[in-house]
């Protein structure tokens, strides 16, 4: 092991240890019982209510789990299919030794995730055991709950990298056969089946803590399942992101520096790159979409189980989670469709936009889920309330967050896509601007986005807000609660991941389309002795490499164009679905009384604090965003580092002559030192997260609401900009090297360095943003407990803002090493001019 290996280990360790003391503090100090809050959340008893047909709610809710084993049966068919697709041997060993990689990796980052799990745990056994008293026994299932949310986060990422790793190989050989169809039907097909069993995984879980936990105790049980599945999907993310830009860069500068091909063989860096396309756009992806769907769904059971009164809470449990069981048969049937009509349309063709089938399947997903939304709303809800136009209030609501999954892809095209102006705008920019104007092009594209990506979510939350009543009390959807606009913009968050298995599907086509490209490269298939003779009589036809070549990298384009789609709608669903959760802790704070008229609202004298007059409110507003901008460098910083120690070992070892391609060795060296660094990058960005949730929640409820508020606003903007701008000059890149056919020109050096600008900001920063802001706020709720409970004496109030500063120092201490503990650095140990000219001039 290297000696920056010991230094992670020591780290490790004085963290763990200090973070240890530090939160044990809490827990010793916390006493007393506290008043009512989400820990505190009962379930109705489901039988209660009866449906259409004269079933009652849990025989409905039992009738989804049914559909959830469909889901999963249809995944895992869909995994042996692919394992059973015809490959030739070259190719397979590419992908078993990609696979061999990808899986080395995600067993040392569920090591780290174990580490982070035992912070998180003391300071839930502080909350749980603590303040509200629960017994150890009750303890210990909320602290297990939390493991399987880990364990569903991990579990469905490594899932996606096993079907990842088999498609690769086989897409990149039915290439060979000479038609365009196979390229796109194989990645799609992946993609469903981790899709489907993504999501049937997830509401799997969710139906059996509201159908076989205690119904006094599923509520500790969600929030603690939630912040385990947000803990994994923040550590992956984070960490995926850091390596797969680690990767990509090394090996892309190499096609500069050495005038050599994408993905040449000799290239060491190149089977790290694959494996980081697994790492950042297969488990990060995978675990971000499990959480995501998840959280939404904590995050509206909490809002009904605190807001809505208790007359219509079965129903409208019972509705929300009917809506999610049509929408996964919704994309079920649409998948089946589309592949029939594609079929028919170009499974002879020999072009295709291979676009095209792509978004229209994300349509007619829509579509149905949409048509499935209003039939099943009027069979359940005909008369909710006794108002009967609820149920077609209530769809229409969905229907913003539905439709947002199908209209936010095709304004993401607009700037992203190869067929785009602004991509096209940014090859023109390089042809006389070279790489300055490029960069240049890719900024004001991502700028550009995040203007229509924050009016197209306004509008559809606008819509969503008329829907429910227009914030008038007692009026439309607030007949059955408080606050029902707050309600609607959790429905449309909810609705954004309804047709989760396809949003999921077209999100992983991507790095099955870029590793088959390097599979291709990387088996060497062209030289095998006699290779389309054993084509032929081992496989029944003769290959045809250069239309082989062709199609890899025109799907490349269409992958990175439907990775791009895929991030907004998740940072969409995080920021809409982060307001709900907000809400739930401004209900904590201010508390619900009783109106002269008989309406529970909002307790007036306390809400006057989330006011721009209440200074800690607005001064919680602009800490926010100086987080955000932290983040960003923070990851972009591990990101350079990382990747200057990755070039600076690729430089010193590739051999570009008398061999074939790079040795095993040297290729995993490289995959060492991404791993390194993004270990070292996640540990210093998680814990200065983490600390700065409690130093600001123990600061000042009111700041700490202003802070997540700010968190969820400046985070949408930033990651619309920074991945839109990504995405631009990825494909730009993709254009030079597919349709000018321009490799190795001075045009295609200059869109490779935007690229490699990009990479990090549509890979890294931008897309974990998203879990970020999720577990702050997840997290935020028991935090802000802990401070408000602490606040009830005198002695407590100076406590907490003792633990205030002392949790402050502690985050600042890991922001301060984000930067200046991962400052560039060779592998001689010099990191600043001045040292390189010594070492130069003696």
């Amino acid at each position: 092991m290297t000696p920056t290996v010991s230094r992670m280990d020591a780290l490790r360790k004085c963290v763990t240890g200090a973070a240890a003391k530090a939160l044990g503090l809490l827990t010793v100090l916390a006493a007393s019982a506290a008043h009512a809050s989400e820990a505190d959340l009962v379930l109705p008893n489901f039988s209660e209510v009866t449906f259409i047909g004269g079933l009652n709610g849990r025989q409905l809710l039992l009738s989804g789990i049914a559909v959830c084993v469909i889901g999963l049966v249809f995944g895992f068919l869909q995994y042996a299919s692919l394992q059973k697709m015809p490959v030739h041997k070259a190719m397979l060993d590419i992908s078993e030794l990609i696979y061999e990689t990808c899986k080395t990796y995600l067993a040392t980052q569920m090591k780290f995730i174990g580490i982070l799990w035992a912070l998180i745990a003391v300071v839930m056994v502080g909350y749980f055991g603590f303040l509200r008293h629960m017994d150890a026994g009750r303890v210990v299932i909320i602290l297990v709950a939390s493991l399987v949310g880990i364990a569903g986060s991990c579990g469905v990422a490594w899932f996606g990298i096993r079907v990842n790793t088999f498609a690769n190989s086989r897409t990149a050989f039915a290439s060979l056969r000479g038609k365009p169809y196979p390229t796109y039907a194989i990645p799609l097909q992946a993609g469903m089946s981790i899709g489907m069993v993504l999501i049937s995984t997830e509401l799997l879980l969710m139906l059996a803590i509201l159908l076989f936990i205690p119904a006094d105790f599923a509520g500790p049980c969600f929030i603690g399942f939630a912040i385990g599945e947000s803990l994994g999907a923040s550590a992956l993310r984070i960490a995926g992101g850091i390596f797969t830009k680690i990767a990509d860069i090394g090996s892309d500068l190499m096609k500069i520096v050495f005038k050599i091909k994408e993905d040449d063989a000799r290239n060491p860096g190149v089977i790290a790159d694959c494996t980081g396309d697994n790492a950042g756009d297969s488990v990060g992806p995978s675990a971000d979409g499990f959480e995501t769907y998840g959280v939404t769904g904590v995050a509206l059971i909490t809002f009904i189980l605190l807001a809505v009164e208790v007359p219509y809470r079965i129903e409208l449990l019972v509705w929300i989670f009917m809506m999610r069981i049509v929408m996964v048969l919704a994309s079920l049937a649409a998948y089946g469709l589309n592949n029939i009509y594609q079929g028919g349309k170009y499974r002879n063709a020999d072009h295709m936009n291979f676009e095209h089938p792509l978004t229209a399947l994300v349509w007619v997903t829509s579509i149905l889920s949409v048509a499935l939304t209003f039939l099943v709303s009027y069979l359940l809800i005909p008369n909710l309330g006794g108002d009967s136009s609820l149920w077609w209030k209530l769809s229409a609501i969905i229907t913003c967050g539905t439709l947002a999954g199908a209209i936010i892809p095709e304004a993401i095209k607009a700037f992203t896509s190869t067929e785009s102006r602004h991509v096209r705008e940014v090859v023109t920019a390089s042809r006389e601007g070279g790489a300055s104007l490029n960069v240049i092009s890719g900024l004001v594209a991502g700028n550009f986005s995040a203007y229509w990506m924050g009016l197209i979510i306004a509008g559809l939350m606008g819509l969503a807000f008329w829907f429910s009543g227009a914030g008038e009390a007692g009026q439309g959807v607030g007949q059955l609660m408080i606050a029902a606009p707050v309600f609607a913009f959790g429905l449309v968050a909810f609705g954004f991941l309804g047709m989760g298995p396809v949003t999921i599907a077209v999100d992983s086509y991507g790095p099955v389309t870029d590793n088959a490209q390097s599979v291709y490269e990387l088996s060497l298939i062209e030289n095998v002795p006699n290779v389309k003779d054993e084509v032929k009589r081992d496989f029944g036809f003769v290959p045809d490499f250069e239309k082989g070549k062709e199609y890899l990298e025109e799907n490349d384009g269409a992958g990175n164009t439907f990775k791009a789609t895929a991030k907004p709608v998740l940072i969409g669903t995080a920021v809409v679905g982060a307001t709900t959760m907000i809400f739930s802790i401004i209900v904590l704070l201010v508390g619900i009384t009783t109106s002269a008229s008989g309406e529970q609202v909002l307790n007036a004298d306390k809400a006057q604090f989330l006011s721009l007059l209440h200074a800690p409110f607005l001064l919680g507003l602009i800490t926010g965003g100086a987080v955000i901008y932290w983040f960003s460098g923070a990851s972009m910083q591990a990101v350079s580092t990382g990747a200057y120690r990755a070039v600076e070992f690729i430089k010193a070892n590739i051999r570009l002559e008398g061999v074939e391609k790079a040795s095993v060795t040297d290729s995993k060296k490289v995959v060492e030192i991404c791993t390194q660094y993004a270990q070292k990058g996640m540990i210093n960005i998680f814990l200065a997260v983490f600390f700065s949730t409690l130093a600001f929640a123990c600061l000042e409820p009111y700041f700490f609401v202003g802070y997540l508020i700010s968190i969820a606003i400046f985070g949408l903007y930033q990651a619309v900009f920074m991945a839109n701008a990504g995405g631009a000059w990825d494909n730009a890149k993709k254009l030079v090297e597919t349709e000018l056919k321009a490799k190795g020109t001075d045009l295609h050096a200059a869109t490779v360095v935007g690229d490699t600008v990009g990479d990090p900001f549509k890979d890294t920063s931008s897309v974990a943003l998203n879990p970020v802001i999720k577990f702050t706020t997840l997290f935020g709720l028991l935090a802000v407990e802990l401070a408000v409970e602490l606040n009830t004496t005198a002695s407590g109030k100076q406590l907490t803002t003792i633990l205030a500063a002392v949790f402050f120092v502690l985050s600042t201490v890991f922001v301060y090493r984000s930067f200046y503990g991962m400052r560039i650095q060779s592998a001689a140990g010099t990191s600043d001019i001045k040292s390189d000219a010594a070492v130069k001039t003696a």
